[in-house]
């Protein structure tokens, strides 16, 4: 009887703790390459420091610095104008084609496959493309224009202040809009044809069956793709900082790389760390907003 009833308290201890063992590996995960990189830079910004042998205690002077330094509020409010914009526009083209492609048409998987190449590409690979195409000397968009006569000489898009920022805002509208496509399109198919028969019998448009039927049923859907595609252009770096590097002067100058400069052109390390904790309320802030906004009442 003994030997039966440490068996089963084993079998039990053993059944407890299994859970734990699966979930080990990727806490420990997310500690090492998250969680400590986050508490390390929150430490960070209370020092004047190289990171090497100069660690001066300064307490919150980085965080009041940053809130009156005028180069981090202008990239700030240029990260702001350029996360509503993309993510506008990565809403905007994925329900249009998401729409498209629940339709019956013809050659609809390859049309499928050509939609969502953007996405798959590394941002490294879209970066250097768009820099060859709206090259001011040897880009085709320059070519196609001055062989069509709309433009009599060259233009520099990406070197230009009044063009850089609009260009890198389309640029990166393409590249992300496949994502919420996709999120969009599978929502879509899950809901019921009977809902729409049902309201095309009691007269209902169709810009009244999007919106009572349509949105209500992608709510759970768009709620986590607006929350995670806010972020993610939020705190937008690789592909501005190959395109542009953030400039012509400031004209694309995001807080990322505001934030890189700080650190890595001016060794300002502590001040950067300060500013990047305020990316990280920010963009806890966005998620906290985002569920409050579009919770299911």
């Amino acid at each position: 009887m003994k030997d039966n009833t440490r068996n089963v308290s084993r079998n039990r201890i053993k059944s407890m703790l299994t859970p734990y063992g699966f979930i080990t590996p990727a806490c420990l995960t997310i500690l090492l390459l998250v969680v400590y990189p986050i508490l390390y830079g929150i430490y960070i910004s209370f020092f004047d420091t190289n990171l090497v042998n100069k660690w001066d205690f300064v307490g919150l002077r980085y965080y009041i610095q940053s809130l009156t330094d005028s180069s981090f509020l202008h990239s700030l409010w240029k990260t702001v104008v350029f996360t509503v914009t993309v993510v506008s526009g990565h809403f905007v083209f994925g329900f249009i084609f998401a729409s498209i492609l629940n339709m019956k048409i013809k050659l609809r998987t390859i049309f499928r496959g050509i939609l969502i190449l953007p996405w798959l590409f590394p941002d490294v690979v879209i970066a250097y493309l768009f820099k060859w195409i709206l090259n001011t000397q040897s880009g085709i968009v320059n070519e196609l224009l001055i062989h069509f006569g709309l433009i009599s000489e060259p233009v520099g898009w990406l070197s230009t202040s009044a063009t850089a920022f609009p260009c890198v805002i389309l640029i990166c509208i393409w590249k992300g809009y496949p994502l919420v496509m996709v999120q969009i399109l599978a929502g879509i198919q899950t809901i019921s044809s009977d809902l729409y028969e049902a309201a095309e019998i009691d007269g209902a448009s169709g810009w009244q069956r999007f919106v009572y039927i349509t949105i209500p049923a992608l709510k759970p859907i768009l709620t986590t793709i607006l929350i995670l595609d806010t972020v993610w252009v939020f705190k937008q770096f690789t592909m501005i900082w190959l395109l542009t590097a953030g400039g012509p002067g400031s004209s694309t100058m995001v807080s990322a790389i505001e934030i890189y400069k700080n650190a890595f052109s001016y060794f300002k390390y502590g001040l950067a760390s300060a500013q990047s904790v305020y990316i990280l309320i920010i963009c806890y802030l966005i998620g906290v907003v985002f569920r409050r906004l579009l919770r299911d009442d």
